[in-house]
């Protein structure tokens, strides 16, 4: 990862994916046998930025390892819903931060704010 455009970039990258396996979940929380989706990209970044030299940052998506119910699906609606809540309050601050960058950058480049 280099500058903070990329690691923005990024974040709303892994947090897209995050919203899409989340509305999945929501959508087969009463399909028999299936098994939620998680997307885990915070850990990642964080090792890519704090490593020596830059490291690189990977979106991942794993099986929940939450115990189904009697009809094999291990979907909680409740922890989903909160989820895509934090979701989209982190997304929405992350493109304001990107768009903040990108008002920067105009700024500094001579044109005008808005």
């Amino acid at each position: 990862m280099s500058g903070i455009t990329d690691i923005l970039h990024f974040a709303v990258d892994g947090l897209t994916q995050q919203q899409q396996a989340i509305a999945n979940n929501l959508a087969n929380s009463e399909t028999p046998g299936f098994t939620a989706t998680d997307v885990n990209f915070q850990t990642s970044l964080n090792n890519a930025l704090n490593s020596r030299g830059g490291g690189t940052a990977h979106i991942q998506a794993s099986s929940d390892p939450a115990l189904p119910a009697t009809n094999g699906n291990n979907v909680n609606t409740g922890t989903q819903l909160i989820a895509a809540e934090q979701n989209t309050l982190q997304y929405q601050a992350t493109v304001e931060l990107l768009n903040a960058q990108f008002r920067l950058v105009q700024g500094a480049s001579g044109g005008s704010f808005q």
